[in-house]
């Protein structure tokens, strides 16, 4: 090695010396400044601790036990003790002859309520936002918010009275000289009555942050349009719309994010075995395999995929508003 490549490695290493100790000086001032701020703030810290204690013990410690989805779990040897398998349960789901079916299902399904459900709330708000009358406000609001309140297994009840074959739907349809329709048992009617009694259930509650980001709207706005000679409508669609298009990006962004995450309660409670063609979800299909026939590793592996599919869609959306809208979850 000659004199030239010695002084050369020398500079290199010195660099390299330099750059850890301001990176370990860096971490050193982070660490100090984090510690300054929990002494400063810490009845705020108190405050969170316990909404961080739940996330850490209903929501990350569980994590632990995904790994059975890559084991044949056996009770008596515990996680630990039962042997791997690789992706076996995986590889058995995907060649099963009901994949399709839970995937078409859950993937209808949600996307259907997505399509309804998400555009609604928007649209009550608007509307809302520009009623005059402050009691007609209130008593519209307190009307829509109502069926928030109310179970999964009242509404599931409320449905199935309506909806039988003499139930008052179906009067209805015969006043009129109409032949009775059998909604719970048709499959062809699930989606539809699952996403309508949602869109009815949720409408209300759900447009609460839309009407809370429209009064944040400068009223100057409105008076320079109308001084312009701005209608009501393009207002709306110039002012308001704009002012809550960020609120609506990060609902969206987190509604995709769900959309195969279709609630087992609802589904289960209006399945029979005539609809089951259409019934039929990966939420309620990890529940029979799971918990009725005790195929706990085979469940597991069901539930990683359909978490790991909410997940790339959340990742995707995300990246796509921030590079359309600027505006995104991280």
């Amino acid at each position: 090695m000659t004199l030239l490549d010695k002084t050369t490695v020398e500079e290199k290493s010195s660099k390299t010396k330099r750059f850890f100790k301001k990176q370990s000086k860096v971490k050193k001032n982070h660490l100090v400044e984090w510690k300054r701020s929990i002494k400063k703030n810490w009845e705020l810290y108190l405050l969170l601790a316990p909404v961080i204690l739940y996330f850490l013990v209903f929501h990350y410690y569980p994590l632990y036990g995904l790994q059975i989805a890559f084991k044949d779990f056996i009770a008596t040897k515990g996680i630990m003790g039962s042997p791997w398998v690789g992706f076996k349960h995986f590889e058995r789901f995907f060649d099963s002859y009901y994949f399709w079916r839970l995937i078409k299902n859950t993937i209808g399904i949600g996307v259907f309520t997505l399509l309804i459900s998400f555009p609604v709330p928007i649209i009550i708000a608007l509307l809302l936002n520009e009623v005059k009358s402050l009691r007609f406000k209130k008593f519209v609001q307190t009307v829509i918010y109502a069926p928030h309140f109310l179970s999964t297994v009242v509404v599931v009840g409320m449905l199935l009275l309506f909806l039988k074959s003499d139930g008052m739907i179906n009067q209805v349809i015969m006043l009129f000289g109409g032949t009775p329709i059998d909604f719970i048992s048709e499959p062809a009617w699930f989606k539809s009555i699952y996403v309508l009694s949602d869109v009815w259930q949720t409408m209300g509650w759900s447009s609460i942050i839309y009407i809370a980001a429209l009064a944040a709207v400068d009223p100057a706005q409105h008076e320079a349009a109308m001084i312009d000679g701005a209608s009501k409508f393009q207002r709306i669609i110039h002012i308001n719309i704009p002012a809550i298009m960020p609120t609506i990006v990060i609902l969206f962004i987190l509604n995709v994010g769900s959309v195969m995450a279709i609630g087992f309660e609802k589904v289960f409670l209006m399945q029979n075995d005539l609809n089951m063609s259409a019934s039929d979800v990966i939420s309620t299909f990890v529940y029979r395999s799971g918990i009725l026939e005790a195929q706990y590793s085979f469940s597991a592996a069901v539930g990683l995929f359909n978490s790991i599919i909410n997940f790339i869609l959340l990742i995707m959306v995300n990246r796509i508003a921030k590079k359309v809208s600027d505006t995104s979850l991280w």
